[in-house]
């Protein structure tokens, strides 16, 4: 198979398309033929040593953790899809070696969930990690009806989808955004608010009786500032500041989980949530997609790697 992959610890320089042996299908297993797979800045940060702390890094390492796709063969014991299936995943695995920058992945039962079936590829390749993350933070803050939660970040990748499932929950949101971008978190159902010096006395000014939850996707002084406007200072959590448990806040890192996967997806397919796409890019110019990672940072949507969505 064709897989971008990169021998030592790098940036986009460091990538390569290269011929791998096809991966191994462990049992409970799929091998999936990779549509499309979604491109985020954890994928640069691990190729380039940032998060060794946390993750378990090999060479030839290679990238991605999300991807859609269609079942193409099944290890012993593995019954949750037939072959043909079309699927989502947030594959964790082996992921210094068994990433989704590739057009073949092998991924465990419990990271795959059956695709929305009118999103297209690019689309669908976007909601696992994303969607698992926005999704795990609102649980673990337990936002619910009536609550009012500001949420840092809330016009990114995974703030888009906290938005609004935070709204399928009954939530009313206060979402922080640059000024070009407020419009776009009205569309969504948010309120918006101007990030930066002075934030917590603009979100007094929208909830003055203070915000019942608030979820971190922007990092900086963003736990310090929620749990100023907070009623419970303890329902803060972030998935950018490593610092937030020493802050009273809690630390979220998405944990792969087929049912939560499979939630996700229906709300996607009932038309309760959205991803835009910003720019796709074929699997041999994935240099070009991190490139556009820093070149376009301020762009809204995702950027995807097309693999075979034809």
């Amino acid at each position: 198979m064709k897989a971008i992959t990169i021998r030592h610890y790098g940036d986009a320089e460091a990538l390569e398309l290269t011929e791998r042996p096809t991966p191994e299908v462990a049992p409970g297993e799929f091998l999936v033929r990779v549509k499309a797979a979604g491109v985020n800045p954890a994928d640069e940060k691990i190729a380039i040593g940032n998060l060794d702390g946390i993750m378990v890094t090999h060479f030839p390492l290679i990238p991605g953790f999300e991807m859609s796709g269609v079942i193409e063969a099944r290890g012993f014991g593995a019954t949750e899809f037939e072959i043909g299936d079309e699927v989502i995943g947030f594959v964790l695995k082996d992921w210094a070696q068994n990433g989704t920058y590739a057009e073949l992945v092998s991924a465990p039962a419990r990271t795959l969930a059956r695709k929305p079936p009118s999103w297209d590829w690019p689309h669908a390749a976007c909601l696992p990690l994303n969607g698992l993350t926005a999704h795990q933070a609102i649980k673990r803050v337990g936002v619910g009806e009536g609550d009012t939660v500001l949420i840092h970040g809330a016009s990114g990748g995974v703030g888009t989808l906290a938005v609004q499932l935070a709204a399928v929950r009954g939530a009313h949101v206060i979402g922080t955004a640059g000024e070009r971008n407020h419009d776009y978190l009205r569309e969504l159902g948010a309120t918006p608010v101007a990030y930066g010096e002075g934030l917590a006395d603009r979100v007094r000014r929208l909830a003055p009786e203070g915000v019942d939850a608030a979820l971190d996707f922007y990092g900086g002084d963003a736990v310090a500032v929620s749990r100023k406007v907070l009623k419970d200072p303890a329902r803060v959590a972030s998935v950018a500041d490593i610092t937030a448990p020493e802050q009273g806040g809690q630390l979220v890192w998405a944990r792969a989980n087929a049912d939560e996967l499979t939630e996700v997806a229906a709300l996607a397919e009932s038309g309760r949530l959205s991803v835009p796409v910003h720019r796709s890019f074929p699997l041999e110019r994935a240099a070009d997609a991190w490139r556009t990672l820093h070149d376009d940072s301020r762009a809204r949507g995702r950027i995807v790697l097309d693999i075979d969505a034809a």
